[in-house]
């Protein structure tokens, strides 16, 4: 069991057996995340029986070796990679599965470990240069071009439909993706097209006009594809953030796939990170001081936070305290532990409106990006992390009971 289950006084409970109920008992002095292995499990299974097609895992929504178990053992074997240090960290912890490093840009010293020392055969681009970088950087020692290259050519679509937009780094313009089509054609055993909608798509339209553009550069290229990949972007649930049912998405995909002039053999592949970790985990914090509507909490901007500092993302929470409150919700902002003026989430958070210093906070929906962006600036990085028996707050892969989502919790 996890050496901080310890810290808790929890040594002795069965994993899984615990609540957030019995955690905020202990009266924790540092944040806690809280894990939900059985959610990132659902999440998985749901992709992997559900999506037409092959799901990669996008590490870097969440890198933490256990999940990627998780992951595994749910079916899920393929990975999107975007560094050495994640094709490293998942050859390590999963040696059976199939990387795909999907960065555009990528070091040559980084392409050549990955491809000679870690098996990885599949690499994105997005120019003629990445091309003779990868075919340059996965010669053999005679300079003897590889021929199991797997390139996917990545195109630059709109993320209009998404909450994050992913539109102005990468992606080959149109009138470049002719010229790339045909050069990766020659330099690859499989020829791929693929793109990425933004993060937090939340209509399945994103989708569909992405593949209106794939299906015009099949064409003006006039080259076989063996591989089309939508990307990622599937959404999760926040508050003022309800999408669509995930089958929707799945449903435009599937049907704008089949319209494509490709061959029958030709793959699906999508790289879902945030609709496959999100619900894996939140954070248990303490309240330290209450000022009118803003509260000061042990966890920031630079812990599980900085997407609620520094983009505005709200997420759900509720209050874990006996007795139990019922005083009208009203909105709150939080600001963080550190000494930062820019450790501040405007919110609004909506909790009841007795809470005050030494309350205990749960906040849902950090499996993504929460878990992967914590730092330890102005020594505040320590947590504690304990596995947890209870349904995620909000969810697309389960209807959460009525009274779980209330904004208070008994103790």
């Amino acid at each position: 069991m996890h050496k901080h289950h310890r810290a808790l006084g929890l040594a002795t409970a069965p994993t899984g057996s615990l609540t957030v109920a019995d955690i905020a008992k202990q009266r924790p002095v540092q944040p806690v995340t809280l894990l939900r292995p059985h959610a990132a499990t659902r999440a998985a299974r749901f992709f992997v029986e559900k999506f037409p097609g092959m799901s990669l895992y996008a590490v870097k929504a969440n890198p933490s070796p256990e999940l990627l178990r998780v992951l595994w053992d749910a079916g899920v074997t393929h990975y999107d990679v975007a560094s050495l240090g994640e094709v490293r960290l998942v050859a390590e912890t999963l040696p059976d599965a199939t990387l795909c490093f999907m960065h555009p840009v990528k070091a040559s010293e980084a392409i050549a470990e990955a491809y000679h020392e870690h098996g990885v055969r599949t690499f994105s681009l997005d120019t003629l240069e990445e091309l003779d970088k990868i075919v340059t950087a996965t010669a053999a020692d005679d300079g003897t071009a590889a021929t199991d290259l797997n390139l996917l050519v990545r195109l630059r679509v709109s993320s209009d439909h998404a909450r994050l937009s992913l539109a102005a780094k990468f992606g080959a313009e149109p009138n470049e993706v002719k010229a790339l089509l045909m050069a990766a054609r020659q330099a690859s055993d499989a020829l791929g097209i693929c793109f990425h909608v933004g993060s937090q798509a939340m209509s399945p339209a994103a989708y569909a006009e992405a593949m209106g553009r794939v299906r015009d550069a099949i064409v003006e290229a006039a080259v076989t594809v063996d591989i089309v990949d939508v990307g990622g972007g599937f959404p999760s649930s926040y508050p003022g953030m309800e999408p669509p049912p995930l089958e929707a998405y799945f449903e435009v995909i599937h049907r704008a796939f089949e319209a494509l002039p490709i061959s029958y053999s030709a793959e699906l592949w999508c790289e879902p990170g945030r609709a496959l970790c999100a619900e894996y985990a939140s954070v248990l914090v303490r309240v330290e001081k209450r000022r009118g509507d803003e509260l000061y909490i042990n966890d920031g901007a630079y812990g599980a936070l900085f997407d609620a500092a520094h983009i505005g993302w709200r997420y759900p929470v509720r209050l874990i305290r006996e007795p139990d409150s019922d005083t009208r919700p009203m909105g709150f902002s939080f600001y963080g532990p550190t000494c930062d003026d820019l450790d501040r989430m405007a919110g609004p958070f909506e909790l009841p409106g007795d809470i005050v210093a030494g309350d205990y906070i749960e906040i849902g929906m950090l499996g993504a990006y929460g878990c992967a962006m914590r730092t330890g600036f102005n020594g505040f990085g320590v947590e504690d992390r304990v596995i947890v028996a209870d349904e995620p707050m909000t969810s697309l892969y389960t209807a959460i009971e009525e009274p779980k989502r209330s904004n208070v919790v008994k103790l």
